[in-house]
């Protein structure tokens, strides 16, 4: 075999495998239906729920990486705490082995007729259901395809001499085969792809086990680079926990490198005790490390997070997504008082949109990454607290209320629905403002000022009416009338200039359809604000 079809093989060979990794994961997403978010938010009340949560989600989707990526997300976002997120990380470590006892099941002979009927199940059913399940056996079967073709163009460099004094030399310096272990990984972004790779090798005979091991545990501490990555720029609790993420790898692989005779020994019992394939002899050895590691350091989850604490100093700038106030005790106690609690949430929620507004108009002014990426976090924060501000007041409105408290519920249930319409017209505009960027598109200086002023009173307007339902002021609540009808004024005005910059041919056609949509979503913030005002006049 030439240089030549050995590098299209194992390169192909890698490609065909990691797309059947995605691809499988993204079927068995979508069997298992879109809740992964949600089931993370809910089953992480403390670190070893965690470590369950993490080992279920990343078999979900047969990724480590996946599931710390999306961890560091919620972190990020405020929905979990560093304590948590240390327990599902932990958790995707075990979860992450289950691909490669999938390896060492050695179905491969069959990767095409898998290939096939999961072909057949995608093209020729019109049920969503049936091509999900097609999409998981396509998935299964390009792995296995993927890793025969990638071990059959390795299959040459087992017999070069320089591959051999690799083996011997990994074999007495565990910490050389360490370092492949990880650079392989970082490379290639999968220590799935790694692993399989490693237990092919072994398979053919390629590797000692002695050599395979210390392979293996730098596949683990390569695999937290992609989770490094997704936390650069993110919030410091998202970076803690990455770094939570490399640390508990990195001492994993020390404990085991100081007990690597033993190790070994223990990975031989099961391999001739139980008859294992040398492909599964691998994934055994990953599932004991993983598994030994976790019992380890478990413990001492605290310490770990004490440790990226002081070594990422700093205060959380996290979003809290989280409602903070509402409590149902005070539903069964004093349906009054939780009207109050609920009252809070919605104030915490209208503060969010203030947020979100001024992101979005900063956004618009400077096109900077850092206001892009909290737009979508202000907009989920939104959703997520019209959800559970609603549930609470469905609950208090079962209780029975006075004639005052039934005003009260009801303004609040119409605010929580205009500042939910405003979390939308948000990210219309930040999605404008995105097309604007994306097609080079042009705004006359003109143009540009006249949005800033509109932005500018949008928020005013905004502003001042919360200001009006959290004191109940009607004056306040009459200005944000007095304000809407200039923001009205302005909305005719500029739908004017923009005509006239047309007929000039000083504005494009793309930048007027841009403005103009982005004039016409301000204005409707503005009418939200305005329902707001009037609900606070209705109910004094």
């Amino acid at each position: 075999m030439d240089l030549q079809e050995l590098l299209f093989m194992f390169f192909g060979g890698l490609g065909i495998f990691l797309f059947g990794i995605k691809y499988l994961g993204d079927g068995l997403q979508k069997v298992a239906g879109d809740g992964l978010r949600d089931l993370l938010d809910r089953f992480t009340t403390n670190p070893i729920m965690g470590v369950f949560a993490g080992i279920f989600v990343t078999i979900l989707l047969q990724t480590s990486t996946g599931t710390t990526v999306l961890t560091i997300g919620l972190v990020n976002a405020g929905f979990m705490t560093l304590k948590q997120a240390i327990g599902v990380i932990i958790g995707a470590n075990i979860g992450t082995t289950a691909t490669a006892f999938i390896i060492g099941i050695k179905i491969s002979a069959y990767a095409l007729p898998i290939i096939a009927v999961g072909t057949f199940l995608i093209f020729f059913f019109k049920n969503h259901k049936v091509n999900n399940y097609g999409q998981v056996l396509f998935g299964f079967g390009a792995l296995f395809l993927g890793l025969n073709l990638m071990g059959d163009g390795m299959k040459p460099v087992r017999d070069l001499q320089t591959f051999a004094d690799l083996t011997v030399s990994m074999s007495d310096n565990p910490l050389l085969g360490v370092a492949i272990g990880t650079i392989f990984t970082v490379i290639i972004q999968s220590s799935s792809a790694a692993i399989g790779l490693l237990q092919t090798l072994f398979a053919q005979g390629a590797l000692s086990l002695d050599a395979a091991l210390p392979v293996l545990f730098g596949d683990n501490i390569g695999t937290t680079i992609t989770a490094v990555l997704a936390a650069i720029g993110a919030s410091v609790a998202a970076k803690r926990a990455a770094l939570t993420h490399v640390i508990f790898n990195v001492i994993g692989t020390i404990l085991v490198l100081i007990l690597l005779v033993p190790f070994t020994r223990v990975v031989e019992y099961f391999q001739n005790s139980l008859n294992l394939n040398p492909e599964m002899t691998i994934a055994f050895a990953h599932g004991i490390f993983n598994v030994s590691n976790t019992l380890i350091q478990l413990p001492f989850i605290g310490v770990l997070a004490w440790i990226v604490v002081k070594l990422i100093p700093g205060q959380d700038s996290a979003i809290a997504y989280k409602a903070v106030h509402l409590e149902e005790r005070f539903i069964r106690q004093s349906p009054s008082i939780a009207l109050g609690q609920g009252k809070k949430e919605v104030l915490r929620m209208a503060e969010l949109s203030e947020k979100g507004i001024e992101e979005v108009g900063q956004y618009f002014k400077t096109q900077g990454k850092k206001h892009r990426e909290l737009i979508p976090q202000y907009e989920d924060a939104i959703n997520n607290l019209d959800k559970k501000i609603t549930d609470y007041l469905i609950q208090v409105s079962s209780h029975s209320l006075t004639d005052e408290d039934s005003k009260t519920h009801s303004t609040l249930m119409n605010t929580i629905r205009d500042l939910e319409r405003i979390g939308d017209h948000m990210e219309n505009i930040m999605e404008l403002v995105e097309y604007q960027i994306t097609n080079k598109v042009k705004f006359s200086d003109s143009a540009v000022a006249d949005l800033d002023e509109m932005f500018d009173l949008t928020l005013s307007t905004l502003r001042q009416a919360v200001k009006a339902l959290e004191t109940d002021d009607i004056e306040e609540a009459k200005s944000v009338l007095l304000k809407e009808e200039q923001i009205d004024k302005m909305e005719r005005d500029l739908r004017k200039k923009h005509i006239i910059r047309l007929n000039e041919n000083r504005c494009t056609g793309a930048a007027g359809v841009i403005y103009v949509d982005m004039v016409s979503n301000l204005e409707r913030v503005g009418d939200h604000a305005v329902n707001i005002a009037e609900v606070v006049i209705e109910a004094e």
